[in-house]
């Protein structure tokens, strides 16, 4: 029985949702799952209200509301009833003041919380707040039906009756269905006894039906790298990473770098095809392991997103690369690009779709629209340049004004190729260095081991140092500057020698021990001179973009990519890989690309919203642009001719140059041309 004062003088109920803060009158009785969809709030269903689910899930705020003008009672709703017994027993124990708003009656004036994992668009909190969270509205969606038998009185077919319990129960209107669900259409019909489940995706296509009820669909976000490809399971209405996997792309036998890649089609008609069966194979293999991690069948994937540079995107989509490899570098399609993934035989359900990333431009691809979806400059007032390191170094630099991208050619060297003690990124490669200014003694880690050289634990933790990956060398080669083995113009001195057996002569040249043993590893006039010109190549291209954009300084630095996930940015600032700019605002942004990826899965309104992105995006060729050489000469000083950044220079240069001057003879007497002394 509802108290005195419950509700109006015209028998209805006061209503407020939080935290929406929508509110209504209803008669008595109504459910709270209909109130909410009256009202538009953001309340889940997969079961179309019949306590199956359990995704309307709700909390009843018990007080008095002074602000919404309600006194929410506990009587003011229904007691706990049957379905929710049996959903609590059966299902999922009820957490306590949860209560099932599908079968929840309203019996007087409430407020009612919709928690988080009860809304329809959640969202999933990424760690860095500095990035929008990732808001929860898949493509796919599920539905759970009951559809009419078939009636000889009113003969209809069974995709139209189909299509008649989507639209009543769930406002799905003018669906379309793939050839693959009407052929088990009947079977699934009445197998599920005339109550299915029913996948939709973008609304509108009917993708699979299965019968009975089921809550759960996944989908899958692949980095397509040139080195490595990386794929990660997502159940789509929580957002949630289920498993991951990871693999070498096998490509790699073709081509170490992405032209030689375009050179083997150029040498081999047909040779595109060639690298993308090898490409789908391996994608179809990752997909299945992720699949078998999580324990689900590959055939619950019903829906995949992919990134990938362009050499990458077009050889995945069985395109051939050879346009790219030559002015004017042009793509055969820079669209989004829709289609079922049994085009791409990836071997999951017959109605799941893919979904191809658009690409900016020539060099500039798929893997960039990622990390611009992912970073977002696009929403942002300050100045923003993100970097995705790799062989080409993709540039992204702007605010919500305006924005500009290019690709300026890196190399290898800062994936350890071209060094001569170079190697990927495996265990035994040296990753991290520290050189003492004085004794020009070096320390350092290698991947596998978390102890340092000189503690007792490095030996015991076994693992022989086998190389030198990028991480490594850029922070060595920065390490030798900090120390004043090297000099501004990138020269080993031989000044240290007499104070170091570190320092020893390699042919008209010196080159700088870093480690003794079994595998030497030696850092080499040639090493020196590789980073140099990658990092002028990157910085280069990054003036050319502020010279367009018309400004000196940028606010805010991210380094995407495997390699900007584990350089320390101080280095990438002590070598001048990237401009001016306050150090605690240099950062690393991970594997931005595939975070790209798993947002244009899990969000329905990011993929128009990156398309329309990238169509605004001015692209600056770096190959054409006169400007180019001219910083580059720049750029190959270090850190670079024009270097002005006072808090770099406070924290980390002058205290090491200030220990190394008083460290020994010839250190001081090296030339500077910098402005950091």
């Amino acid at each position: 029985m509802m108290t005195e004062g419950s509700h109006s003088r015209s028998g209805a109920a006061q209503v407020v949702f939080t935290p929406s803060g929508r509110r209504g009158r209803f008669p008595a009785g109504t459910k709270i799952l209909d109130a909410a969809r009256a009202l538009g709030v953001d309340l889940d269903s997969v079961c179309g209200g019949r306590g199956i689910c359990g995704r309307c899930q709700v909390v009843q705020s018990i007080g008095e509301f002074p602000k919404h003008g309600v006194a929410s009672r506990a009587d003011h709703l229904s007691a706990f009833g049957p379905i929710e017994q049996r959903y609590h027993d059966k299902r999922a124990p009820l957490a306590p003041g949860r209560r099932l708003g599908c079968s929840t009656e309203i019996r007087g004036d409430v407020v009612i919380d919709v928690p988080p994992d009860s809304q329809v668009h959640r969202q999933v909190v990424r760690k860095r707040a500095e990035v929008h969270a990732i808001r929860v509205d898949p493509v796919v969606r599920l539905h759970f039906i009951e559809v009419t038998p078939p009636d000889m009185h009113e003969p209809a077919g069974d995709l139209r009756r189909v299509e008649a319990a989507l639209r009543e129960e769930w406002g799905v209107e003018g669906v379309r269905c793939d050839l693959a669900v009407l052929e088990t259409l009947q079977t699934t019909l009445r197998s599920g006894e005339w109550r299915v489940t029913v996948a939709v995706h973008g609304g509108r296509d009917v993708i699979g039906v299965w019968p009975g009820f089921r809550d759960k669909a996944y989908g899958a976000a692949v980095d397509v790298g040139s080195t490595t490809i990386a794929a990660h399971l997502c159940e789509l209405s929580s957002g949630e990473v289920v498993a991951s996997a990871g693999a070498m792309n096998p490509q790699i036998r073709f081509g170490e770098d992405l032209m030689s890649r375009v050179s083997y089609v150029m040498m081999h008609p047909g040779g595109e095809r060639e690298m993308t069966a090898a490409v789908r194979v391996a994608i179809r293999g990752l997909l299945h392991e992720a699949a078998a991690e999580a324990g689900i069948a590959p055939e619950e994937i019903l829906d995949v997103t992919l990134v990938g540079n362009p050499i990458m995107h077009h050889l995945l989509l069985g395109l051939s690369p050879v346009e790219l490899g030559q002015a004017p570098f042009a793509l055969a399609v820079d669209a989004a690009v829709n289609l079922t993934a049994g085009a791409l035989d990836l071997g999951l359900h017959p109605g799941a779709r893919a979904y191809v990333l658009p690409c900016v431009a020539g060099h500039v691809g798929a893997d960039t629209a990622g990390v611009i979806l992912s970073e977002a400059p696009y929403l942002r007032d300050e100045i923003n340049l993100v970097v995705d390191v790799g062989t080409n170094a993709e540039i992204v630099l702007g605010s919500r004004e305006r924005m500009l991208a290019a690709s300026s050619p890196t190399g290898p060297a800062f994936e350890g190729a071209q060094i001569s003690c170079g190697q990927r990124a495996a265990p035994g490669a040296v990753e991290r260095v520290r050189i003492d200014p004085i004794t020009l003694e070096p320390r350092y880690r290698v991947i596998g081991n978390e102890a340092w050289s000189d503690e007792p634990g490095f030996a015991a933790a076994g693992g022989a140092v086998t190389g030198i990956c990028g991480s490594g060398i850029i922070e060595v080669v920065a390490e030798m500057y900090l120390a004043g083995i090297v000099d501004e113009d990138g020269v080993i001195l031989p000044g240290g020698a007499g104070r170091s057996g570190r320092i020893v002569e390699d042919g008209r040249t010196f080159a700088y021990v870093l480690h003794r043993g079994d595998v030497e590893v030696r850092v080499t006039q040639n090493d020196v001179r590789a980073i140099q010109l990658a990092k002028a190549a990157l910085y280069a291209g990054v003036r050319l973009l502020m010279d367009r954009l018309g400004v000196e300084r940028v606010d805010r630095i991210r380094l995407a990519g495997a390699f900007g996930s584990h350089i320390d940015v101080k280095y990438a600032m002590v070598l001048g890989l990237v401009p001016d700019c306050a150090l605690e605002h240099v950062t690393s942004a991970g594997n931005a690309a595939g975070t790209g990826a798993r947002i244009a899965l899990l969000d329905r309104s990011a993929r128009p919203e990156i398309e329309r992105t990238v169509r605004r995006i001015e692209k600056v060729e770096t190959a054409v642009e006169p400007r180019f050489q001219a910083h580059f000469v720049e750029a190959m000083a270090i850190p670079h001719k024009t270097a002005a950044y006072p808090e770099l220079a406070k924290a980390v240069v002058l205290p090491a140059r200030k220990s190394a001057r008083a460290g020994g003879e010839g250190v001081g007497r090296r030339r500077r041309r910098g402005r950091l002394r």
